[in-house]
C-alpha cells in the first residue's frame, strides 16, 4: 500500500510529560494539525494557461508561413458542404461515361471519383463539428477545475479563519484555567 500524497495531514505528536500547560496548549495549537501543501501544478498552471489553436507557435519562415497560410485556407474551403456539393456535381459529369464503360469503370467511378471528391469534404466538415466540440468540452473542463480550485482556495480561507477563532477560544479556556487554579492555590485572606 502507498503512502498517502498529502504530507500536511500527519497528527502531531504528543507533548513531553513534563510540559506545562502552556507548552502542552501550544503543542496542540489547531494551526499545527495541518500545514497545506499546494499541489506544484497550480503554480505551473497560473504561469502556462492552456493554449488554444489560434495561439500554437507559428512555423519558421517565409515559406513555412505561406504553406501553413495556403494549408488553413485550402482546408477551410474544402472543409464545406457547399464544397462537397460542388465535387457531388463536378463527379456527376464523368457518371455518363462510366456508365457506358460498363461495370469495372462504374465501379471505378464510384469508388476514385465520387467517393473521394465527396467524401473528403464531407470527412473535414465532420472533423471541424467534432473538433469544436472537443475544443468546448476541454474550455469547460478548464472552467470547472479553476471553479473547483477557486472552492478550494475560499475552504482554505474559511478554514484559517475557524482555527484562529478556535485558537482563540481555546487561549481563552486555558486562561481561565490557569486563573481558576491560581485561585484555587492562593490562601484567602
Amino acid at each position: 500500500m502507498t503512502s498517502s500524497p498529502n504530507r500536511g495531514t500527519e497528527l502531531p505528536q504528543p507533548p513531553a510529560a513534563d510540559a506545562s500547560p502552556r507548552e502542552h496548549h501550544d503543542q496542540h495549537a489547531i494551526s499545527s494539525i495541518f500545514a497545506h501543501i499546494p499541489h506544484p501544478h497550480i503554480h505551473h498552471r497560473r504561469k502556462n494557461p492552456p493554449k488554444s489553436a489560434s495561439s500554437q507557435p507559428k512555423p519558421m519562415g517565409l515559406i513555412g508561413r505561406i504553406n501553413a497560410y495556403l494549408a488553413v485556407k485550402v482546408t477551410d474551403a474544402v472543409g464545406t458542404m457547399w464544397c462537397a456539393y460542388a465535387f457531388a456535381a463536378l463527379a456527376l459529369v464523368s457518371l455518363p461515361d462510366a456508365i457506358h464503360q460498363g461495370k469495372a469503370a462504374l465501379v471505378a467511378w464510384i469508388a476514385q471519383t465520387f467517393i473521394q471528391l465527396v467524401l473528403l469534404s464531407i470527412i473535414i466538415v465532420g472533423q471541424k463539428v467534432a473538433g469544436e466540440a472537443t475544443d468546448k468540452r476541454a474550455i469547460d473542463t478548464y472552467n470547472d477545475a479553476e471553479a473547483v480550485l477557486h472552492e478550494a482556495v475560499q475552504i482554505q480561507q474559511h478554514l484559517a479563519a475557524q482555527d484562529a477563532f478556535l485558537q482563540r477560544l481555546i487561549d481563552e479556556l486555558c486562561e481561565r484555567k490557569t486563573s481558576a487554579a491560581a485561585r484555587q492555590s492562593d490562601p484567602p485572606a
